[in-house]
């Protein structure tokens, strides 16, 4: 059983950074190495303040773990030192938990029980255990191609490479199907290979995912856009069933703010994507943030990315622009009690290492030079209304003083609006939803027989960890689909809301 008096031992501890100078000086993972011995024997302290409650609400799709990731089990055998059966309970349930480790703002930790009360030195860092289970695996040579020793005669198709696509393709390839994974750039991986950076995951933890799934059987095409390079009429004529998990990328713009038209100012993944293939060796960014004053507007995850991307860069000066006042440093219980995720002040890495961020604050233009590129940016303080029926959002200001900053490069990190308009979908006879997503039905099938979605294609831009536990759960659909029955876990429901992150 756990240790019920662990937490009153052994404090929250977080895995140690570099300094801000080595951090800047390259593209690396921000964490700073430790030797493992050390490393495991800190992890196993802090795994020890599990208590294994009697509802442990950090592994409830509702509260914490979409993947249903069973925290308490792998939490106490770590704290016995059995990493081996940790890897294998971890593994159970998460395909690829060296990105969710690396990539999750963990949900599940504020869903933990010791999160109810700052007394009790916050909540178990179950992250970081995630994390160094999934190193600890691949150093002792746990992680094992698992080949199907069953062929089933079908075919699978799976557009797209991202986590959902991932992880479909391994569990119907173990499931004993032969899959397909299309991808239409020149590397695999979606937006864990050009969206996010390399300071955050290094592109050496995908490839060596990749290789696993090469070895277990599945297939990998690159470079072919579905509906166009290959027609909708020879996917279907060539496979048994077909997966769509091509991601929700179509960018959110800006169009009404006066001067949007300025060169200069992009969306944000037209500086992220040029900047992850500048460390791949493809050559230098066309949209460099290098001497030049940045602005990112927006202030989640993206714009948190292109942040450190530019300081990398070796910007001038970052400034990150949020319409929302300052968020509370602790959680506030009316506003998002325990164990639902808490509204509060996220600093990322890449905020502790350069720049600033303004909060409560909106683009009232943007100001040219005589060659029609941005220079400065005029800013006011607003608040955001929101109407309780409708949903919509009105940015008003709340006064008439306006902020001159410079700015020679614009980055708009205001969400996505959805999948991208594409001709796969137009030759599968689907429609987009006003969300911009893709519906299906409680199988996850489109209403195009034989064709299912997962992922952000169908829930929208979300986290990487809803993304593998759709991929798990099409997986489990579409080999009942081709055979009848099912024994692939279905982590989640189509309908399920991610309720911990809003």
């Amino acid at each position: 059983m756990a240790d019920p008096t662990g937490f009153l031992k052994h404090d929250r501890e977080e895995p140690k950074k570099k300094s801000t100078e080595d951090r800047l000086a390259s593209w690396g993972e921000v964490y700073a190495e430790v030797p493992p011995a050390v490393r495991n024997e800190s992890v196993r302290k802090q795994a020890s303040r599990c208590m294994d409650c009697g509802i442990p609400f950090c592994h409830s799709s509702g509260s914490g773990c979409p993947l249903g990731n069973l925290i308490p089990e792998w939490n106490d055998l770590v704290r016995r030192g059995d990493w081996e059966a940790a890897s294998d309970r971890l593994h159970a349930t998460n395909n690829f938990p060296e990105f969710t480790g690396k990539l999750c703002p963990a949900p599940c930790e504020a869903g933990c029980v010791l999160s109810i009360s700052d007394l009790s030195g916050g909540p178990v860092a179950i992250k970081r255990v995630e994390q160094t289970i999934a190193d600890q695996s691949w150093e002792a040579g746990y992680v094992q191609a698992q080949v199907s020793s069953v062929s089933s005669g079908q075919k699978v198709a799976i557009v797209g490479s991202g986590p959902a696509g991932l992880a479909a393709a391994q569990q119907l390839t173990r499931a004993g199907h032969e899959v397909t994974v299309y991808e239409r750039d020149d590397r695999l991986g979606g937006l864990l290979r050009y969206g996010i950076p390399e300071f955050k995951m290094e592109k050496k933890v995908l490839d060596r995912r990749l290789a696993q799934l090469r070895k277990e059987g599945t297939k990998f095409v690159t470079g072919c856009e579905v509906g166009v390079d290959l027609s909708v009429e020879d996917l279907r004529a060539q496979y048994d069933a077909v997966v769509l998990a091509v991601g929700a990328l179509r960018g959110r713009d800006d169009k009404t703010t006066e001067g949007r038209s300025l060169a200069g100012i992009h969306l944000a993944m037209d500086h992220l994507v040029p900047a992850n293939r500048q460390v791949e060796g493809d050559g230098p960014s066309p949209v460099d943030a290098q001497g030049k004053h940045v602005i990112i507007i927006g202030g989640g995850d993206t714009g948190a990315d292109s942040y450190g991307t530019a300081t990398r860069q070796g910007a001038l000066s970052v400034t990150q622009l949020d319409q929302y006042p300052t968020p509370p440093t602790t959680r506030d219980d009316d506003r998002s009690p325990w164990p639902t995720w808490p509204y509060i002040l996220r600093t990322y890495a890449a905020h502790e290492e350069a720049g600033e961020r303004k909060f409560a604050v909106a683009v009232k233009r943007f100001v040219g030079d005589s060659s029609g590129h941005v220079r400065a940016i005029e800013l006011q303080r607003v608040r955001v209304h929101k109407d309780r029926e409708t949903g919509r959002r009105e940015v008003i200001p709340v006064s008439d003083e306006v902020e001159t900053l410079p700015a020679d490069l614009v980055l708009l990190a205001i969400g996505f609006e959805g999948v991208e308009h594409m001709a796969l979908l137009d030759g599968l006879g689907l429609a987009l939803t006003p969300r911009g997503t893709l519906s299906c039905g409680p199988d996850w099938q489109t209403e195009t027989p034989g064709v299912f979605v997962c992922g952000d294609a169908h829930r929208g831009a979300s986290l990487v960890v809803w993304a593998i536990a759709e991929g798990r759960s099409v997986a489990h659909a579409v080999d009942a689909f081709l055979t009848g029955a099912s024994d692939l876990p279905a982590p989640v429901h189509p309908t399920a809301l991610p309720l911990a992150v809003v």
